[in-house]
């Protein structure tokens, strides 16, 4: 609005200016030179005042005016972009608030995990505290039964009674029964040999296992107090486990007359020894296999009698199965009579049933014919019925 303004001043003083040149040159024509000269310069001056003044008149009204159009449009503006901000501000007051209120929500959930979180650390620390105290507890009754044991073992026929209580744990885990799967002190036929246990395989094989095993000096390793003498005790131990299985080999726990297996088992009543006993010298493991001597911990001793288990329970299933299948045989011979049987007793069934249907067809028609040939002459005769307990006689109807 303001470039138009200007526009039409420049515009106006132009034409004035025109005015004013065609003015001057209609008097230049008209004079002399002499007053041409002065009245230009008199009319110059008074038209330049002239303009001044117009211009500066109209200067000052396309000033106020733009400045009026400016002040009307800057305060629509301003009023319109007031209303916007409001509406921008309103927006984001709402925004604001639903933030607020989120934030709030997951204050108060975040507030109450905290409270959980605690309440769940007290009683976790708590339980830890009471298994922390029952494990002490527990420490302390294993430290007092590992001295009594010590003290027990301390004594060979006390490690004897050990050994025996560990394998019939061993065997009652296997769901071994005494008498059936296995004799304990049963002295062998015609032999000196009394094996600890002994087990029946089927056919009548058996399998000897011997649970006295030398300890002696592998407690004394255990309670030596230098490297000497754990030395020493080692390898007296070692030495004893050798003898041990010599010792084993030259009784009578192998005897093909009374149908026992190429091998024995000795127990090793501790994970722990057995494992030493690898771990020091796994040669004596080797040599007791070529002499037919299998040493057995408690889990390997599982492991053997979880086969023989097997090897029985197959034994048994295939006894059966042959009885099963023998008494099949009997079965259907038996089955085979029965359709027989059968056969000839629906076949006279039949017969029975077509002679059955000729009585109650044929021969009942022709008996029925002269009965209804008598029946239709009484009443052509009107003979009435003789009545209930006047039988024999007849009376002619009215």
């Amino acid at each position: 609005m303001q470039d138009t303004v200007i526009l039409a001043m420049v515009f106006v003083a132009g034409f004035l200016v025109g005015l004013g040149a065609a003015f001057l040159l209609r008097v230049i024509q008209s004079k002399t030179s002499d007053n041409l000269a002065k009245q230009t310069q008199s009319a110059m001056e008074a038209m330049v005042q002239e303009l001044k003044s117009s211009f500066d008149s109209l200067s000052r009204e396309a000033l106020r005016r733009s400045n009026e159009e400016f002040l009307t449009l800057a305060k629509t503006r301003l009023d319109t972009d007031r209303q916007l901000t409001a509406k921008e501000l309103d927006v984001r007051k709402e925004l604001i608030d639903q933030q607020l209120k989120i934030m709030n929500r997951e204050l108060d959930n975040l507030s109450n995990l905290v409270k959980e979180l605690e309440k769940d650390r007290a009683a976790k620390f708590g339980e830890l505290a009471r298994q922390l105290k029952s494990a002490q507890e527990q420490t302390q009754a294993l430290l007092q039964t590992t001295s009594s044991l010590r003290e027990a073992l301390s004594s060979s026929k006390a490690r004897g009674q050990w050994g025996e209580r560990m394998a019939e744990d061993v065997l009652r885990l296997a769901g071994f029964v005494e008498n059936i799967n296995y004799l304990k002190q049963k002295a062998m036929d015609g032999a000196r040999a009394r094996p600890d246990y002994t087990f029946l395989l089927p056919r009548g094989f058996k399998l000897n296992m011997d649970v006295k095993f030398p300890l002696d000096n592998y407690l004394r390793y255990l309670q030596a107090g230098s490297d000497m003498e754990r030395a020493k005790y080692r390898n007296d131990f070692l030495r004893d486990v050798r003898a041990r299985i010599k010792e084993i080999t030259t009784r009578d726990y192998i005897d093909p007359a009374n149908n026992t297996l190429d091998y024995v088992l000795l127990f090793i009543p501790n994970e722990q020894v057995y494992a030493f006993i690898h771990e020091q010298d796994s040669s004596i493991l080797d040599e007791s296999i070529k002499h037919k001597v299998v040493p057995c911990s408690p889990l390997t001793l599982f492991a053997v009698l979880s086969v023989i288990r097997q090897a029985v329970d197959n034994f048994t299933l295939e006894q059966t199965s042959t009885e099963i299948l023998s008494l099949l045989g009997s079965f259907r011979k038996q089955w085979d009579q029965f359709l027989k049987k059968l056969e000839v007793l629906g076949k006279r069934i039949n017969d029975a049933q077509k002679e059955y249907e000729s009585l109650v067809t044929t021969r009942r028609r022709q008996l029925e014919r002269p009965l209804n040939r008598i029946e239709e002459i009484r009443r052509a005769r009107s003979i009435s019925l003789p009545a209930q307990g006047d039988s024999g006689k007849n009376t002619q109807e009215e």
